[in-house]
């Protein structure tokens, strides 16, 4: 028996969206093009599955902003309560430049991720708000940019 062969689209349309904006032609006009020159603060990362494996896909990215030849601190804020300072030893980070903050009845895991962000103290905060609605990533973006850091949340699901 057979079955009809259905052939599957072109892949086209995915560069023609590309091809359609009008590309410099000359050296010139590459360097006209006006540049954003305003970095980006806030950063948000998804992971999903078993706990234990999220933590194992975090661990290079973590220990890499440990390890960063900075002043100021790489904060932590809310984890889940398997990333402990065991798990921070085993996986490699540098625990003399993290500090790991829970929120308590005072401040919120937002309240107190913009205050730490705001202070300048931290080279990036990353934290665990979830979820996180459009009012709060505006709040965390304002406290990066007052506090010259980057924020990055991460959501588990």
């Amino acid at each position: 028996m057979q079955f009809p062969h259905t052939p599957l689209p072109a892949q086209l349309p995915l560069f023609e969206v590309f091809m359609a904006q009008p590309m410099p032609t000359t050296i010139k006009e590459v360097l006209e093009t006006p540049w954003s020159a305003e970095p980006e603060v806030f950063s948000e990362l998804s992971l999903r599955g078993a706990a234990e494996n999220c933590l194992n896909l975090l661990a290079p990215m973590l220990r890499e902003l440990s390890e960063q030849q900075h002043a100021r601190w790489l904060t932590l804020i809310a984890p889940p309560p398997s990333l402990t300072q065991s798990w921070l030893r085993d996986a490699g980070l540098n625990r003399e430049r993290i500090l790991l903050l829970q929120p308590n009845g005072n401040k919120s895991a937002l309240q107190l991720t913009c205050e730490a962000l705001r202070l300048g103290r931290s080279h990036t905060v990353v934290s665990w708000i979830n979820p996180l609605n459009g009012a709060a990533r505006q709040q965390l973006i304002s406290a990066a940019r007052a506090g010259n850091g980057q924020s990055l949340n991460i959501r588990l699901g």
